[in-house]
């Protein structure tokens, strides 16, 4: 009788996991397809091209002070001349910390735009989990060995569904 009970106590659980549903999802495909993400790409690439212009611009007048430095050099008194060396100095540094500034800018306008499309598609996945009675949902790409997809269900056309994507 033990034995039974013990036997019926073991296969109670795969019983319950056979009836489990397990789905996985492209994120990467839904993410390239979603308005969002085409908007916020051409706005990130708005502003690159922006900053890069702003950059060549301070590099030019740059290059012209130190074209019209090397021109008069040798005719200016020490004084002038090193005042004219920190003013070049002065504005290759300011260059510098711009090109920084504007990289942290990029990565921060480009993780602020990545965050509200992520999270709208983490929601519809949850939606889609939840309705679906999903137990679990793993992405596809996400670097993991092995998904068999015969047992595991692909949930990628109803995220894409709930997004209103195609």
């Amino acid at each position: 009788m033990k034995k039974l009970f013990l036997a019926l106590m073991m296969l109670l659980p795969m019983a319950a996991m056979a009836q489990a549903k397990f789905g996985h999802v492209n994120t990467q495909e839904i993410i390239q397809l979603m308005p969002e993400f085409t908007t916020a790409r051409n706005e990130i690439e708005a502003l690159t091209k922006q900053y890069e212009a702003d950059l060549k611009l301070m590099q030019d007048e740059l290059q012209k002070k130190g074209e019209a430095f090397e021109k008069e050099q040798a005719t200016l008194p020490d004084n002038i001349k090193q005042r004219r060396q920190q003013e070049l100095q002065d504005m290759y540094q300011k260059i510098q910390q711009s090109y920084q500034d504007n990289q942290q800018a990029l990565q921060q306008a480009q993780s602020e735009k990545m965050q509200a499309i992520t999270t709208k598609m983490l929601d519809a996945i949850k939606t889609v989990g939840t309705e679906g009675g999903f137990i679990y949902i793993m992405e596809m790409g996400s670097g993991i060995p092995f998904i068999n997809t015969t047992l595991s269900t692909d949930v990628t056309a109803q995220v894409k569904a709930k997004l209103g994507l195609k």
